[in-house]
């Protein structure tokens, strides 16, 4: 890789990391925190590897001064974190847990005694499950309920939280978890995927609103799960598959918030599914954001099924796959980000998740060493460098993940983290990659004030 010299980096550029509420809190039954969908859907047998749950997860709840520790260690300047809706409205609506909001009181507090500047995520997928049980996100009165669980954190935050991000990845918690059932809450039925869909665009948008008004001049946005979509082929029929999995996969999400409007050809495709659109919802929806977060992993290769025409998602042509069969493919998230700038205009962008989950053990002297996962980060980091070279305005990187943590259906079984977390203990370790990056962090903060 180029030296930090070679890269170009804003001298403001936020270096940090990224994690979610149920994926490393614990404390499940703690302090008035009501059940979630991934509570439910955890004991739903066969649903998660190992019968794994969030219950205790990485203990970040009770630990979150020694994490924050690990952070200032690091050299973060900025830490990505969601906050667990059923802390803070166990019912999903009504009565305010005050022991869910001092909790995150306290966490903000000590960011910014640490000189971490807070992002924080609204929505990163656990739904009270009150409100599935009413129906969840294909319920239009969920929109309400987010509303003012949205209206109780940022009045109580707003004051020292920056960034604030309405929903994290959309696409995955409309799809994997109500047309799909792979995630919570399990559901298989395409209709209710796209009107929960629809539902939390519609909630972001008023969460917008709300930040905006009580949010002391933050800066609001959302996250969406990207990738660049490669025919597999040159033929005619593998192009138009390629277009039709980025207008699924991409433009569902992209066209209504940029441009208020979907994208006609899913609009067509899905004819029979589509949720109603009520009044102003493309209005609401397309509310003027101030950043736009990017999650990438991997690019995708589609042909077209031979027999309908229809996407069909095909295994790249690659020697370099993580452990989640991922293909390491940096070059796409370069293209990935100049796209968006060239067609979307985003007054700024953040990579808010980009990591690699490896088979990392602790050898005869208690370190981690893995060499696969500084490889991808020096190799995506040079991406991003590239996009900003070219005219991508690009504001910040938030790694994935901080620590190891619970990987949704695949329980404990995949590893992201800079941090090694020993479960049976919670004792964390820092990985190679940690060094790695603090070292990188400190080149390139290094460098720019030169």
């Amino acid at each position: 890789m180029n030296t930090a010299s070679d890269l170009c980096f804003p001298a403001d550029f936020i270096w940090g990391a990224a994690t979610a509420s149920y994926q490393i809190e614990g404390a499940a039954y703690e302090d008035g925190r009501g059940e979630s969908i991934w509570d439910r859907f955890c004991r739903t047998p066969g649903k998660v590897r190992s019968g794994d749950t969030g219950d205790i997860a990485c203990d970040h709840y009770h630990r979150y001064m020694e994490d924050v520790a690990l952070m200032r260690r690091l050299g973060m300047r900025g830490y990505r974190f969601s906050i667990a809706w059923p802390r803070i409205l166990p019912n999903g609506r009504g009565p305010v847990n005050p022991k869910g909001l001092d909790f995150y009181d306290a966490l903000v507090d000590a960011l910014l005694e640490s000189d971490i500047q807070p992002c924080a995520t609204l929505y990163h997928w656990d739904l009270p499950q009150t409100l599935e049980d009413a129906g969840g996100w294909p319920n239009r009165d969920t929109v309400d309920a987010f509303v003012e669980y949205t209206e109780a954190v940022v009045r109580r935050l707003g004051d020292r939280v920056p960034y604030w991000i309405t929903h994290n990845e959309p696409w995955v918690a409309s799809w994997m978890g109500y047309g799909l059932g792979i995630h919570a809450p399990g559901r298989m039925d395409e209709g209710a995927a796209m009107a929960a869909a629809h539902h939390m665009l519609v909630s972001h948008g008023r969460a917008v609103e709300v930040i905006r008004r009580d949010g002391s001049g933050a800066q609001a946005g959302i996250t969406l799960n990207l990738a660049p979509v490669h025919p597999a082929s040159h033929s005619a029929e593998d192009r138009a598959a390629a277009a039709m999995a980025d207008a699924r996969g991409n433009r569902w999400f992209l066209d209504p918030v940029f441009r208020g409007e979907y994208p006609s050809e899913v609009l067509q495709a899905f004819a029979p599914h589509l949720p109603p659109i009520v009044g102003d919802d493309m209005r609401v929806i397309a509310s003027p954001i101030d950043f736009l977060g990017v999650n990438y992993y991997n690019r995708h290769v589609v042909r077209a099924n031979p027999e309908t025409g229809r996407p069909v998602h095909v295994r790249p042509d690659s020697n370099s796959f993580t452990d989640m069969d991922w293909e390491v493919y940096p070059d796409a998230l370069r293209e990935l980000l100049l796209r968006l700038y060239r067609e979307y205009r985003p007054a700024q962008m953040f990579v808010t998740e980009n990591g690699a989950a490896y088979n990392d053990v602790r050898i005869h002297d208690g370190s981690i060493r893995d060499p696969e996962r500084v490889s991808y980060l020096e190799q995506h980091l040079q991406a991003c460098s590239r996009a900003i070279q070219e005219g991508a305005p690009l504001a910040g990187y938030f790694l994935w993940s901080l620590l190891d943590n619970f990987e949704w259906h695949d329980g404990y079984q995949k590893r992201f983290g800079l941090v090694y977390v020993d479960y049976p203990t919670l004792e964390r370790i820092p990985k190679s990659s940690f060094d790695w990056y603090r070292s990188f962090i400190r080149r390139q903060v290094a460098t720019v004030a030169a």
